[in-house]
């Protein structure tokens, strides 16, 4: 077991592979727990469509909840990595304590302000008269379970960061099955519809949040939850909440651009169209999230050696990383292009919807592909510990371009469409920039030292 957590040694593309798949495992499981309720939501006799707008409606609310999340975990996470490459284990007990105690107290806080102010953001956010009671029924039940949500997804990158990859799969796994079995029983068996989606998503993230909590409390785990780490400690605190911020803004201005998509499409489309773009979402959660989750599993091995000192192995890392996103990427752009029509039919087979949604699926994901090269980079940046750049950029594709894109297109002739093809002018410029600085900038240090 020591021998296979120490990434100084071995091959770089078998460890990272190693390390990767069941982490790829884990996150496309993980996507399924609001996939899979958005299918079975989106068959509902009758109501289907507008039932399925309203859970999109909620997206800005769950990805913020899912944001503070890995404000800590995905800071947490990378520094354990990089405290033991450098042989610091009681500095990394420290990070693993107090992320559990900021976890904690954001799953009380955080939840608590959404609750009070759901009913103006889900129609700020796109709600029509319609959609709202769908909208507010699903989201009333998730915030009130949340806080297992935050300790799943805050406290799991512990287990990936110490090569404890598959317990993190089974995290995922065994989470998400609950919530496969249970969304039937609550949605159709009980009759409850989207308040069934919901209370099924909660069960399941209790049982994956219980589990992941023996686990880091067991013996088989490297880095210790000690009583006296528990206890808040500024310097460590801000320091892990650095070093995540950059996946915070990823998951946050993700909120604010979905919030935004919604809001135009419900101004200039109408409920349909808000639809398409939940579709469109869910989609996208799933097809690419084998490559952002290959980018976690080469987050340890390349923060590792990184702390080690060890760069010529930081550079395997991230050309292997490369490799594998952009093969991946060009894949899956492939099939977004050819069947359009046969995906969307898994959510929802109104033939007016597909006729609406395969045009504007082929502009939404036009050059999505190219993500691939600020996927391989941006993660680079975090394992590094560039957290600043690593922000900047997430900062930069959403709230810089995206956004105002997005408001600015339809109202200068576009339309819906323009809402769509938003995505794809931001993607090129962000992607393009973002690995030149890094190639700039990071990679250069890599080769100029002589550590």
């Amino acid at each position: 077991m020591t021998q296979q957590n120490d990434f100084s040694k071995g091959n770089i593309p078998k460890t990272i592979t190693r390390l990767a798949i069941p982490m790829i495992a884990a996150m496309l499981v993980n996507a399924l727990y609001s996939v899979v309720d958005r299918i079975y939501i989106g068959h509902l006799a009758d109501v289907g469509q507008l039932a399925l707008t309203g859970i999109g409606l909620c997206y800005p609310i769950t990805m913020s909840v899912a944001a503070f999340s890995y404000l800590v975990g995905n800071g947490g996470g990378p520094l354990t990595s990089i405290l033991r490459g450098a042989g610091d284990d009681d500095g990394a007990e420290k990070i693993l304590g107090n992320s559990l105690t900021l976890l904690v107290s954001l799953g009380i806080l955080i939840p608590a302000i959404c609750l009070l102010a759901k009913e103006p953001l889900l129609y700020l956010f796109g709600a029509s008269d319609a959609t709202y009671p769908y909208a507010n029924a699903y989201i009333t039940i998730y915030l009130c379970g949340s806080i297992s949500v935050m300790l799943t997804l805050g406290l799991n990158p512990f287990l990936n960061a110490q090569g404890f990859t598959r317990m993190g799969m089974m995290t995922v796994l065994i989470g998400a099955f609950c919530n496969i079995a249970l969304d039937p029983f609550f949605i159709f068996t009980l009759g409850m519809g989207v308040s069934g989606a919901a209370i099924a998503t909660v069960i399941s993230q209790t049982v994956s949040a219980v589990w992941v909590l023996v686990f880091l409390l067991g013996k088989k785990n490297l880095v210790r939850v000690r009583r006296k780490n528990l206890r808040l400690d500024r310097k460590t605190s801000v320091r892990i909440m650095s070093l995540g911020f950059s996946s915070f803004v990823m998951n946050i201005t993700e909120a604010a651009v979905s919030a935004v998509f919604n809001a135009s499409l419900s101004r200039f489309g109408g409920d349909t169209y808000v639809t398409v773009m939940t579709v469109a979402s869910s989609v996208a959660q799933v097809v690419f999230m084998p490559m952002n989750g290959f980018a976690q599993g080469a987050q340890p091995v390349t923060g590792y050696n990184f702390g080690a000192g060890l760069y010529h192995r930081v550079k395997e890392s991230f050309w292997f990383l490369t490799r594998f996103c952009v093969t991946y990427s060009a894949l899956a752009w492939l099939a977004l292009m050819l069947f359009p029509e046969q995906i969307i039919s898994i959510f929802n087979s109104d033939p007016a919807l597909i006729a609406a949604a395969a045009p504007m699926f082929r502009i939404y994901f036009g050059m999505n592909f190219i993500m691939s090269l600020q996927t391989a980079a941006q993660n680079t940046f975090v394992a590094m510990e560039e957290s600043k750049k690593a922000s900047f950029f997430a900062i930069f594709r959403k709230l810089i371009l995206l956004i105002p894109l997005t408001l600015l297109f339809p109202r200068i002739g576009f339309g819906v469409t323009g809402v769509f093809a938003a995505e794809p002018v931001a993607d090129t410029i962000s992607a393009v920039t973002c690995f030149t600085v890094f190639m700039r900038t990071a990679y250069r240090k890599l080769g100029k030292s002589s550590r």
